[in-house]
């Protein structure tokens, strides 16, 4: 399994025969993930940072909301959540989703925007790579982005959805590895990843992307 940073909330999960993308964006500078295939595409909800499915080459099955799915030998849950603390009234709704795939479990919180509630712990369970966004606005900010990869005790956590040259409101990265006491995290260009190989503890990976921070 190896993991790409796109940007954004974009991540390329890809194993030996089946290529994952989350949540491919365009965004206000005209900044859109790299061309490539994929045989399944995720989308957290309809914003054009989260869903610019055309983004992607192939003819991808393309899951945009709750339920249960198996595609190529992967099994997807989509969670409902949403995108504000006040149960969607300001921003809509949100999905989260959990992938199983080559024996590693992966949540993609999407555009989360408040805690978790207990029954979405229990659904999820203990990840093994958490997706988090970091960068408030719009979604979790540092502090309750920290609080919740805490509640979740995933071996690997994966920041995303902060400060760039495309999204220059968002809040900084530096501000959540503060937060996780992980002020020094080099950022690594791809994480190659099994069961074998994942960290005892919880550990904070940074990837760099296409889009500058």
């Amino acid at each position: 399994m190896d993991i790409t940073y796109l940007g954004h909330s974009c991540f390329r999960l890809k194993g030996k025969d089946v290529t994952l993308i989350t949540d491919p964006y365009w965004l206000a500078l005209g900044s859109q993930p790299p061309r490539q295939p994929a045989q399944i595409v995720t989308v957290s909800h309809a914003h054009p940072g989260h869903s610019n499915t055309a983004a992607i080459d192939g003819q991808p099955r393309v899951l945009r909301g709750p339920g249960e799915y198996e595609v190529a030998g992967v099994a997807i849950t989509g969670l409902p959540s949403f995108h504000d603390a006040e149960e969607g009234k300001k921003l809509g709704k949100n999905t989260i989703y959990l992938i199983v795939m080559e024996d590693l479990s992966f949540c993609h919180l999407g555009d989360l925007g408040h805690l978790l509630t207990p029954s979405l712990l229990q659904d999820l369970g203990k990840p093994d790579v958490l997706f988090v966004p970091v960068g408030g606005v719009n979604s979790l900010d540092s502090a309750s982005a920290a609080e919740t990869a805490k509640r979740l005790s995933p071996r690997v956590v994966i920041p995303m959805h902060y400060r760039s040259e495309a999204a220059p409101k968002l809040g900084s990265l530096n501000s959540f590895l503060k937060e996780m006491g992980a002020a020094a995290v080099a950022p690594r260009p791809r994480l190659p990843l099994t069961r074998a190989n994942l960290p005892e503890k919880m550990e904070i990976v940074v990837l760099s992307s296409p889009l500058t921070p």
